[in-house]
């Protein structure tokens, strides 16, 4: 049992990285078809907790190096991650595409708000918590999602739900996606959908994302690195200072808060055009990944059907209200699918559904992903605090 606290990390990160390479290793049809149903995310989350409930470290022994890396490096994610985010590019997507995006948003917080009302008594006590930092997630990513446990001060074993919620029922709603999406030639006929401008778009982002050429150099890294830990250190002193004088919201929220502001801001600056920001967060969210899924302890685990009977509701009234809407506002496919996957599966798949459709398309599921790194946060706060009312 591991209980040194250096070793503790150094054994995460090393497994996590495994894991991200397993893809790469084994390329075999059969292998890749696994990893299309599990990919190397999910893997963290569930490997990470299995070796927990193994008892492969000790959870008391090993909770000062966990409390003193997740939140600093949480912050510094969130702030590179958000580098990448250009609001001036998203205005460029049009109205249609926008008003996908936010459809997707308000029915994933119906859903959520929905399924907690009918299922909350058999949940258990605080599930409304847990709920709220996935909802996070499924607006806009897994930095959401750790930023609201941070902000709510989730418990370990009630995030645990959560995280198997996620894995399962997002892995399998990208893949209804994937099938979904080959069918847009009927589905476009039905709605009676206009294409061309979408097309238009990505094509001109498709040839600007061409002309960035610049080489990953090793100052670039640095710079990023040094950049985020220095923007989490600042903003965590600063929350601090604000929460004495506005107590309405804790440190944590008014730190998660200077920091998106401070990202958005710098993304529409040369500072935001800096090569490596999309490796640089990969790499720390992957960390903090393997950090919170590393204190979930699957032994006490006993209520997850009903979990997951929740996020297929979720799922379900989403899905309804976007094929309704669809409809009604003659939506594509491509924009119906990728706004709901840009908030329920981020810019780790969304880019990718977007790139089934048309591999000129894929700039747009980029950004239409980063879009929901800027709400996503604000919205699982909501979305919590709707469902605490519940009990």
């Amino acid at each position: 049992m591991i209980k040194d606290g250096f070793l503790y990390i150094a054994a995460l990160i090393f497994i996590a990285a495994i894991l991200i390479c397993l893809p790469r290793i084994f390329k075999g049809k059969t292998a890749q078809n696994i990893f299309k149903f599990a990919p190397p995310i999910v893997l963290i989350y569930l490997g990470l907790m299995v070796l927990c409930t193994v008892k492969l470290w000790d959870l008391e022994a090993t909770n000062e190096a966990y409390t003193a890396l997740k939140n600093p490096i949480l912050y510094a994610m969130l702030f590179i991650m958000l580098l990448r985010c250009d609001l001036k590019k998203i205005i460029k997507l049009g109205p249609k595409m926008l008003i996908g995006f936010f459809a997707a948003t308000v029915s994933i917080a119906l859903g959520f708000v929905v399924s907690y009302a009918i299922m909350h008594g058999v949940l258990g006590e605080g599930a409304w918590q847990a709920l709220g930092a996935l909802c996070g997630s499924w607006m806009g990513g897994g930095g959401n999602m750790l930023a609201i446990q941070a902000a709510l001060d989730v418990p370990e074993s009630t995030m645990a739900y959560a995280l198997v919620m996620d894995s399962i029922c997002a892995t399998l709603y990208v893949m209804f996606l994937l099938w979904a999406i080959q069918m847009s030639d009927k589905f476009n006929k039905w709605t009676k959908a206009d294409t061309h401008i979408i097309d238009e778009v990505g094509e001109s982002l498709a040839q600007e994302a061409a002309a960035n050429t610049k080489p990953l150099v090793w100052q670039n890294i640095i710079l990023l690195v040094g950049a985020g830990l220095l923007v989490s250190a600042v903003c965590q002193k600063l929350g601090a200072l604000i929460n004495g004088a506005l107590p309405f919201f804790d440190k944590a929220t008014w730190t998660v808060l200077l920091v998106t502001v401070l990202g958005v801001c710098l993304a529409m600056t040369p500072f935001g055009k800096i090569k490596g920001t999309e490796e640089i967060s990969n790499v720390m969210l992957y960390i903090v990944i393997a950090l919170i899924a590393s204190r979930a302890d699957l032994s006490a685990m006993g209520n997850a059907p009903a979990w997951l009977l929740s996020g297929f509701i979720i799922l379900a009234i989403h899905v309804i209200i976007m094929i309704i809407l669809a409809k009604v506002l003659k939506l594509d496919i491509f924009t119906s699918a990728v706004a709901s996957l840009a908030n329920i599966g981020g810019t780790a798949t969304a880019p990718v559904l977007a790139g089934t459709y048309s591999s000129a398309l894929v700039p747009v599921g980029i950004i239409m992903a980063l879009l929901g790194y800027v709400i996503g946060t604000g919205g699982g706060l909501i979305v919590a605090h709707i469902m605490s009312l519940f009990g």
